[in-house]
């Protein structure tokens, strides 16, 4: 059953619901690094225009373009996000894999009968729609060859659980998250900026990845039981339930061993600051050691969420302010 007391949302606020608010730190974070991680590079000629020189991140006239570019990566990432969790909802609610009966989490749109799939459908369409125009402004003012990198990204939100063999039923969506929310959305948001990667964006993807990664692993540790029943093989599946808190565990550490080399190497000492979101990431971690199940780990959920904004926006902060 669902863990959820009181009435269901009704209104505007079922959709709030449905885009899964507490995923979109996945979609935020990886934006405000990357656009931090071009702070003070420059820009590949041929593919933005005239080379600007190196310059802080604040708005004059010489950093406009910089700024819409910065706003429509967002606006992308934010509504791949969103498309992609309205169309799990509607693809696992279409498979019967969302039955409030079998499985322990918030409500979902078709599960629990909150929208028809025609809405939900409409939706992912909507969201996906808002997706392509913004990166189509993004190709317009930066280049074409961002255009696969988008078709990419959406069929890879919609066939996570759509379409006759969804590679989440395969267990590797975890793959799918730490490539797409980690290292593409990162380095895709210091291309737009400068026309080229470079290392500190790539060595951040890995972090950002991690994080965001570990936001879908404790989603599927609470699913366990229910993905079990409905024949959903997700990789929390496949390894098990203590192996999945191990790995939740490794990817959770994992951004502050990359965070020493990103800020000594890079010669942006404050980068360091984002040490400071371990203080967030302790207790989630404890939770999922400590055994908590069902229920219990729908708040480690948020509280993933939140250590992974903490530590994005510090980095991001510490990568943006030059020495």
């Amino acid at each position: 059953m669902s863990e959820t007391a009181g009435p269901l949302p009704t209104g505007w606020r079922v959709w709030v619901l449905g885009a899964r608010p507490r995923t979109l730190p996945a979609a935020i974070v990886p934006v405000l690094v990357g656009t931090a991680a071009s702070v003070g590079e420059l820009p590949r000629v041929d593919a933005i225009g005239d080379s600007l020189p190196p310059t802080p991140f604040y708005f004059n006239a010489d950093v406009a373009d910089r700024w819409i570019n910065f706003v429509l990566a967002m606006v992308v990432a934010l509504a791949l996000q969103v498309g992609t969790n309205y169309a799990n909802d509607y693809s696992d609610g279409k498979r019967g894999t969302d039955d409030p009966e079998r499985r322990v989490g918030p409500p979902r749109l078709l599960g629990n009968r909150l929208a028809s799939p025609e809405a939900v459908k409409r939706a992912v369409i909507i969201a996906f729609g808002v997706a392509a125009v913004a990166g189509g402004a993004l190709v317009l003012r930066v280049g074409w060859e961002l255009v696969p990198v988008g078709i990419a990204a959406i069929a890879a939100g919609w066939f996570y659980t759509g379409g006759p063999r969804p590679y989440g039923y395969a267990g590797l969506g975890e793959l799918f998250v730490f490539v797409f929310f980690g290292v593409v959305a990162t380095v895709g948001s210091t291309y737009v900026q400068l026309g080229r990667i470079t290392w500190v964006s790539a060595a951040a993807s890995v972090a950002v990845g991690a994080y965001a990664t570990a936001l879908l692993v404790v989603n599927n540790l609470r699913d366990i039981p229910g993905d079990t029943r409905s024949g959903k093989r997700t990789l929390a599946v496949r390894i098990g339930d203590q192996r999945t808190r191990m790995l939740y565990a490794v990817l959770m550490v994992v951004p502050y061993l990359v965070l020493p080399f990103l800020a000594g190497l890079s010669d942006r000492p404050l980068a360091a600051l984002a040490f400071a979101g371990v203080v967030l990431g302790t207790r989630p971690i404890a939770a999922v050691l400590g055994g908590a199940t069902g229920a219990g780990l729908v708040p480690v959920l948020a509280a993933t969420g939140r250590a992974q904004l903490a530590f994005g926006a510090l980095l991001a902060l510490g990568l943006a302010v030059l020495p």
